[in-house]
């Protein structure tokens, strides 16, 4: 099931392929209110209200370093 999220911070972007990693807080669903930290491909604005298909997973770490 996905999930909208409302978009409460834009932290940086990741890479060449337009991804940005940003806080987004669910808006309805079984995790409403919780906080999460996303990456998002496209452009994006505080504000903006994203669809998110799961609310478990989280981003984490560098995209730029793969198992070295």
């Amino acid at each position: 099931m996905a999930y909208p999220a409302e978009i409460l911070q834009v932290m940086e972007r990741i890479g060449l392929k337009g991804v940005t990693r940003v806080r987004c807080k669910i808006l309805e669903g079984p995790d409403t209110g919780k906080v999460l930290t996303r990456n998002v491909s496209g452009p994006c604005v505080k504000g903006d209200v994203i669809i998110v298909k799961e609310t478990e997973m989280e981003s984490v770490g560098s995209m730029g370093r793969r198992g070295r």
